[in-house]
């Protein structure tokens, strides 16, 4: 028995876990995960905590990270359009768009020249149409090989999410056509980061899956605890009983009541256990 037994604690990776906005800006390489937060996640699992990555990347983009990771629970990928067991290899909840996003996001890149999407694939394959200098630049962060496709209308289904790419002020535009079109009623429609802009089913979100992993673990919402930095973390930090971000969090996410904690580079997650190592001491 341990001080964590039935606590989750679910995190963000991209610049919660680990710190790669340098790395997107400047081409550089991918830091290593900060030792302070390996030592810490496993101290909090090795006290019978549970803990699992809650991302906005497809499985492809994060696999190659994995290994690296100290996890002992399934994990929340593809924005919350799926949870996958790491251990087992395989999906255990997916909650797919609709054939009809493909046409939409279609008739979104007819109307934005210069914006480019990301398909996100069921079996691991991310097609992008039109790739763009944002594309060109996620591909190379994320080590996630991109093929290309003439149309969405030519990307095989089924689908985790769709994710268009350009710079903010273009994207605000294809947010608000979509919004005109009436489809945000069936779509989750959010910003991961400024320039990217996530579509998944409706309730296919961070905060839904992590609910639907807590109910496989057995472990009650208030016992459950979230750490994230941009928009797309928003829906997790407020079904945990406590939600956290990193001193280098958004605006919106620095004003949702989360607790702020240090810069992710620095280790944010492992300030995060030694508030839980306090709270359950």
């Amino acid at each position: 028995m341990g001080k964590f037994d039935g606590v989750l604690l679910a995190s963000d990776f991209d610049n919660t876990l680990l710190y790669t906005e340098e790395a997107l800006r400047t081409g550089g390489p991918v830091p290593p995960l900060p030792e302070r937060n390996r030592e810490a996640l496993t101290y909090f699992m090795d006290q019978g905590g549970r803990f699992a990555i809650a991302t906005g990347r497809a499985l492809a983009a994060f696999l190659r990270h994995a290994e690296d990771v100290p996890m002992n629970a399934p994990g929340v990928v593809c924005n919350g359009a799926a949870i996958y067991d790491f251990e087992k290899g395989e999906y255990v909840e997916a909650a797919m768009l609709d054939a009809a996003a493909r046409q939409r996001g279609q008739e979104a890149l007819d109307r934005f020249p210069g914006v480019a999407v990301e398909a996100y694939h069921i079996d691991n394959v991310i097609h992008v149409v039109r790739p763009n200098e944002v594309s060109r630049q996620h591909e190379y962060m994320t080590k996630a090989t991109l093929t290309e496709a003439p149309s969405l209308l030519e990307v095989p289904l089924p689908l985790g999410k769709l994710l268009f790419e350009a710079d903010h002020e273009k994207l605000e535009q294809v947010l608000a056509f979509l919004v005109a079109k009436g489809w945000a009623e069936d779509y989750e429609l959010i910003f991961s980061v400024s320039h990217l802009l996530e579509m998944t089913i409706k309730g296919a979100n961070k905060g839904g899956m992590v609910r639907r992993l807590a109910a496989r673990l057995g472990i009650s919402m208030d016992r459950v605890y979230c750490v994230g930095d941009e928009a797309n973390d928003l829906s997790m930090l407020q079904a945990a009983a406590q939600g956290f971000a990193p001193a280098n969090a958004s605006a919106a996410v620095r004003e949702s009541g989360a607790v702020i904690v240090g810069h992710a580079r620095d280790g944010a997650i492992a300030d995060v256990v030694e508030i839980l190592d306090r709270r359950y001491g």
